[in-house]
């Protein structure tokens, strides 16, 4: 039977090996978020690699994007359709083993993550998607919606200003399912980060609102402790700092850049094999480390059981429960052609001069009722933009509502929205003045992939 440590060491085993085969990426995250890795997705993580688009899971995001092959070798192992022939072909032009986790391609890649902190920002829309969701849908008895959201992130997303953004949302909101393991490694692509990061990150989560724990992150049992704690926390979102090593297991490159971006090289790596005791050849995982980490009948069983739970709300609540399956699949509402075409005939009808930004009000006005995951917002500009409309219910802190103030928070916002959308059940839409989008470029361009 596979240890936990041999558990870790496939990790890393497959993150210096695809890397390596490259000749590009970046091994040093996977290498030292291994423990924290194999400790959430072995005995907390609630999925099914058999069905990705289980709607109850919980979601998972990689916000330091750049330490791909951390998620790859995740899902490879605990049994999604991502076989080793992909691995090999990390990346390669179409692999579904990008560079950086994109979307649509690897099943079980909740969002696209790179650019650092949009990650972190669009698992606040995630756990902020299934706070609404779980205020429009529960029922006392009945919590259907009801899974949790985790992130890992580095010390970049650390840095990035939108990660301050929208950190402190999620700590006014009261994200109590939304738990965020830091890496707190201390090194980027320029060495030691002495020199430019000397935040107390810690207390600057603290005064967010932020659950906050500090453990070491090749500790498991400490790991462990601090996610059960975490999950106890149910009206505050969590944070466990985990002092861990870049490339943990590398002996002469561990704890330096020089693992951060670029393969570890042919020698290290077989320095690095027998470090940690892994007697195996490249891209070979013995089937007991497979065995240790299979997730199929786990997840299978998660799902299962979860089945029964809604089919028994189906039974109470047969209107939401229709409901809640049709907006989770996408679909429009029944009525939606004929409500919109009578929309559409009345307005031309009309034919009034207005404003455009009115104009776009009276049609937020007239979609709102028929559209119920229609959920909308502004960047401290809700009486310039005319975003809202009487049939909006706003958000007060950790009040839920279908209307968010976002502050003056544009990158934010359009970074929470990405995660929002992508859960599934809403359709976000945020407003601001066309000069301050400029401000949240890269969050609308993450959306376009």
């Amino acid at each position: 039977m596979a240890t936990r440590k041999d558990l870790a060491n496939a990790i890393r085993a497959l993150s210096m090996d695809a890397v390596q085969k490259a000749n590009s990426g970046h091994p040093g995250a996977p290498m030292g978020m291994a423990e924290i890795a194999e400790e959430l997705w072995n005995h907390h993580l609630s999925h099914n690699p058999k069905n990705p688009e289980w709607a109850n899971r919980d979601r998972f995001v990689l916000s330091n994007g750049h330490g791909s092959m951390l998620i790859y070798s995740l899902l490879h192992l605990t049994g999604y359709a991502l076989p080793m022939d992909e691995i090999k072909t990390f990346r390669q032009l179409h692999s579904k083993c990008a560079g950086h986790p994109e979307y649509g391609y690897a099943p079980g890649v909740e969002t696209t993550t790179g650019p650092l902190g949009q990650g972190i920002a669009n698992g606040v829309g995630f756990a902020m998607a299934e706070k609404l969701l779980a205020d429009q849908f529960n029922k006392p008895g009945h919590n259907i919606v009801d899974h949790n959201t985790y992130v890992f992130l580095g010390d970049g997303c650390m840095m990035e200003g939108v990660s301050h953004e929208a950190c402190a949302l999620a700590g006014t909101w009261g994200l109590g399912k939304l738990t965020a393991f830091w890496d707190d490694n201390g090194i980027s692509i320029d060495g030691h980060i002495e020199g430019w990061y000397t935040d107390d990150t810690a207390k600057r989560f603290e005064s967010y609102g932020w659950h906050v724990q500090s453990v070491d992150g090749h500790d498991v049992n400490a790991i462990h402790n601090a996610i059960e704690a975490a999950k106890k926390v149910t009206d505050k979102p969590s944070l466990i700092c985990c002092k861990t090593e870049i490339g943990m297991g590398s002996p002469n490159k561990s704890g330096s850049h020089d693992c951060h971006g670029s393969a570890l090289g042919l020698e290290e790596v077989a320095a690095t094999r027998a470090n940690i005791g892994w007697n195996h050849e490249p891209f070979v995982i013995p089937d007991d480390v497979y065995a240790g980490w299979d997730a199929t009948a786990k997840g299978a069983a998660a799902e299962a059981a979860w089945n029964d739970k809604f089919a028994a709300y189906a039974k109470a609540f047969p209107a939401e429960a229709a409901e809640y399956k049709r907006r989770m699949t996408g679909d429009l509402p029944a009525n939606w052609k004929s409500a919109t075409d009578a929309i559409i005939a009345a307005t031309n009808e009309k034919a009034e001069g207005v404003a455009t930004r009115k104009a776009s009000q009276n049609v937020i006005g007239a979609l709102a009722p028929i559209l119920p995951e229609f959920l909308g917002g502004s960047a401290d500009l809700t009486g310039s933009n005319l975003t809202s409309c009487s049939s909006f219910v706003h958000v007060d802190a950790k009040k839920p509502g279908n209307y968010i103030s976002y502050g003056v928070r544009e990158f934010g916002m359009f970074a929470i929205m990405n995660g929002m959308a992508l859960h599934g059940g809403l359709i976000p839409f945020g407003g601001t003045f066309h000069m301050f989008s400029d401000y949240a470029k890269s969050a609308l361009r993450m959306a376009a992939l």
